[in-house]
């Protein structure tokens, strides 16, 4: 009666581990994959137990799936798979001797099955697993601690972007897993990588962005450190000098520089704090990424203010007074990204950001980790601020060219080119041309696109003013100039 109790208590209690064990011995492995897609939610946990408990079937010559393979493996030599794709996998002979329950002469099946990375149903701030996965399977017992790793030669994978074997790590607690890399080391034979690792299991090499070097992650600090620093003081210098020296009535172009100028000290101060603070946690860590983010869209916005503003000075020129205008204008380039970020704020946003990680260097900022708000409200609102100025820009290019055309004489046009190209470079930083090199950041080109996009945004704030000061001192001599000429003809 007791016996009967625990057979029955056994049965009540365990059902799950029962049904897969009946169901995976009496499938052919094969159809193990299919089956485990169409009866189970944890797809790679139903597939490791099927492949040791599911009928091998007759071993052909030769394999007519290209996804699985079956080989009988002896002891005494090691064992190799080559699949139709090119990757290979070599099993030493130790790893054979420990699959086996016990010493006999006996052979073991050694399974190899390719399947799709998006049966792995988990995300890595380190990348992404290339598209195929490698599921080993050797004999009945579980394969660990091998003195002699196994080695596993993946064949097609990007060799622009770096890379890391991993494996596919079980969790006991839950039904979920992840992808490690304990026991697992990488390296590259020409343009093959090869992972040696001290187990068997699913492998794959996960792919990220290409990362920097330490080296050069240092000198990009360093250069982003200073080029803010300084933004931020020649920024603060240009708003204290407007305030005290300001008109009673400024011209609409200057209040706008002066906005933006305000913003772009903003953007840089508050990028410093949070760079600084970055161990900040809670509420702090919350407020320097709204912040931060506030302070973005709204020199983003000033840029594109900037660039309707010379669209009306440009193209319209005449009929183009705005009742109002400044404060229409302080409106939407304060009030857009007010809106936005306490959208943002409420859903919960902000947090702990992780710039760059590797084995060696992790650089985190109070900023936003969700993907789909950062490249919404960044990256995407950047794209289209980049358009609007860039047509801008060109309508520009041809007003000032159909003007110079008919003004300069054949004899100052040289002196007059390279005038017109400095103008363009500095309107070029004034319509935030230079924050389009952030979408050059990627491939072949990824470090000297970061390098010029980091020199060029962290000295924006510099170039800003030093553009002011020279448009502000050109226009009080042509004031000056123009005066003394009047005074001359009084007299005369």
């Amino acid at each position: 009666m007791v016996i009967l109790l625990q057979n029955s208590f056994y049965y009540l209690i365990f059902p799950c581990i029962k049904l897969i064990s009946a169901g995976a011995s009496s499938i052919v492995c094969t159809k193990v994959l299919k089956y485990c897609q169409g009866n189970e939610t944890n797809i790679p946990r139903c597939v490791e137990n099927g492949m040791r408990n599911c009928k091998k079937g007759r071993i052909l010559p030769g394999d007519s799936d290209p996804d699985f393979y079956v080989r009988s493996a002896d002891s005494s030599s090691a064992a190799r798979v080559d699949t139709a794709y090119g990757h290979v996998i070599h099993i030493p002979s130790e790893a054979v001797l420990k699959s086996k329950l016990s010493d006999s002469a006996q052979a073991v099946y050694l399974i190899v099955s390719v399947l799709n990375s998006s049966l792995f149903e988990a995300t890595s701030d380190k990348g992404s697993p290339h598209e195929q996965v490698l599921g080993v399977w050797l004999g009945d017992q579980v394969v660990h601690n091998l003195s002699h790793p196994v080695r596993i030669k993946f064949v097609n994978v990007s060799q622009n972007e770096s890379r890391e074997c991993v494996f596919w790590k079980m969790s006991h607690n839950s039904e979920q897993g992840s992808w490690s890399t304990e026991g697992c080391n990488t390296s590259r034979n020409n343009t093959d990588f090869v992972c040696e690792c001290n187990h068997l299991s699913f492998f794959a090499v996960l792919v990220s962005p290409d990362v920097p070097d330490r080296v050069n992650i240092h000198r990009l600090e360093y250069i982003t450190y200073v080029g803010s620093c300084l933004s931020v003081v020649f920024t603060s210098i240009a708003l204290m000098l407007f305030l005290c020296h300001r008109k009673i009535k400024a011209e609409h172009s200057v209040i706008i520089h002066m906005q933006l100028t305000g913003s772009l000290f903003l953007l840089h101060f508050f990028f410093l704090a949070s760079s600084f603070w970055s161990k900040a946690e809670g509420a702090a860590c919350l407020s320097l990424g709204l912040i931060l983010h506030w302070a973005l869209l709204g020199t983003l916005t000033w840029t594109a203010i900037e660039g309707f503003h010379l669209y009306l000075l440009l193209v319209r020129v005449f009929n183009i007074y705005i009742r109002r205008y400044t404060l229409k204008l302080s409106l939407l380039g304060w009030g857009f990204p007010t809106i936005t970020v306490m959208i943002c704020g409420v859903g919960g946003s902000y947090g702990k950001y992780t710039l760059t990680e590797n084995t060696s260097n992790i650089t985190s900022l109070c900023w936003i980790p969700t993907a789909a708000v950062r490249y919404t409200t960044v990256n995407g609102y950047l794209g289209l601020v980049l358009l609007f100025n860039i047509a801008i820009l060109a309508v520009t290019v041809v007003k000032m060219r159909q003007v110079r055309l008919r003004s300069v004489q054949a004899g100052r046009r040289v002196k007059r080119f390279w005038k017109d190209w400095a103008t363009l470079l500095g309107l070029s930083c004034v319509l935030g041309l230079p924050w389009g090199l952030a979408f050059t950041t990627k491939g072949n080109i990824s470090l000297p696109g970061i390098f010029i996009f980091t020199i060029l945004n962290a000295f924006q704030g510099v170039l800003m003013v030093l553009w002011f000061w020279s448009i502000t001192c050109k226009s009080n001599h042509e004031e000056q100039s123009s005066k003394d000429i009047s005074l001359s003809n009084i007299r005369s």
